[in-house]
């Protein structure tokens, strides 16, 4: 357990539909803090949400919602999340980021 450190995740809320240029936003984001030399970046796909629309987007088979949840997290130390925030800034639009202080645990490596 000496391993355990504190760092700052990074949790972005976009839209599926969301765009950057020619590419789906939440790949460039993953490229872009890739780039950027962050510790790890993960993208999750939600099967139900809304945001402030207020329009429900869901994948049920019946109401297919063509713009499902998308969250992005990335996790790295406050000083390189905090570098990194200006380009987010210029990316999201009208997305939402929260910020978390998180405990980090390592595991074995070989």
């Amino acid at each position: 357990m000496k391993d355990l450190s504190d760092a700052t995740l990074l949790r972005i809320f976009i839209g599926e539909q969301s765009r950057h240029g020619h590419q789906p936003l939440y790949e460039a984001l993953v490229l872009k803090a890739r780039e950027a030399g962050l510790a790890g970046a993960t993208v999750l796909r939600g099967p139900m949400g809304f945001g402030a629309s207020g329009r429900v987007h869901t994948a049920k088979i019946l109401d297919l919602s063509h713009d499902l949840p998308i969250v992005v997290e990335i996790i790295d130390s406050p000083e390189a999340i905090d570098a990194f925030l200006p380009t987010l800034r210029a990316m999201i639009g009208d997305g939402l980021a929260t910020l978390e202080t998180v405990r980090v645990v390592r595991g074995n490596r070989p």
